[in-house]
């Protein structure tokens, strides 16, 4: 094609009509040509003629909804869940990407200040099965490791936007959190799939969910943060 002129090209089965501009830069130093894309389509089933000559309209990308393939993690999905979590009991709520038999379980869980975790850890059956890995999506929880008399060992404040923004913890580690903002929301992969009977590993010696003891232990432990 010369320089400037159309040329045509076939894009799965679809002739675009375009015109050859020349660029700077070729490997050899030398020019080279780039299509620049006309909006005027031919189909083969058409005999070649133009489908439309009119410039295809460009769609506002705010507009666009997501393939039914894709699930977006957007503000809107934070704030219905974190509503969620403010009309719990036990303050905080999960979104499972993930059904229970899947291999990995995947989710959001998201914590308003005052929920109470009980210290556990988690076991599997097969070594390193038994991971969580989290990572903070909007506010901050502080992750406190135990040891099996339920001594505080180390504390880590996870924060997005922060220097830490997320953490792998292994298997067999006794830990906890806290929410230190309204509305954390962390997303969370541990190894599936999903057995709540065996899901996880308590210290018993604290007290269990819904309890005084628990609102009081819950307290003293977001004062270390």
């Amino acid at each position: 094609a010369a320089i400037g002129g159309w040329g045509k090209y076939n894009w799965g089965g679809t002739n675009l009509s375009a015109k050859r501009a020349w660029r700077p830069g070729g490997s050899n130093g030398h020019s080279r040509a780039l299509p620049r894309f006309r909006h005027s389509v031919t189909h083969p089933t058409t005999g070649g003629r133009p489908l439309a000559d009119a410039a295809l309209p460009l769609q506002d990308p705010a507009a666009l909804t997501a393939p039914s393939a894709l699930r977006r993690l957007d503000q809107a999905l934070f704030d219905a869940v974190a509503a969620g979590a403010r009309s719990s009991p036990r303050q905080r709520l999960n979104h499972n990407l993930h059904r229970a038999p899947d291999l990995v379980q995947r989710f959001l869980n998201v914590l308003q200040p005052g929920t109470y975790v009980r210290p556990h850890r988690h076991l599997r059956p097969n070594p390193g099965e038994g991971f969580e890995c989290f990572v903070m999506l909007q506010g901050a929880i502080g992750l406190l490791l135990l040891d099996d008399q339920g001594t505080v060992l180390h504390t880590e404040r996870l924060e997005a936007g922060g220097d830490v923004r997320g953490i792998e913890l292994q298997e067999g580690h006794f830990h906890t959190l806290v929410a230190l903002t309204p509305g954390a929301v962390m997303f969370e992969i541990k190894q599936g799939p999903y057995v709540p009977t065996a899901d996880k590993d308590f210290l018993t010696q604290f007290p269990a969910e819904g309890t005084p003891e628990a609102q009081a232990q819950e307290r003293a432990w977001r004062s270390l943060f």
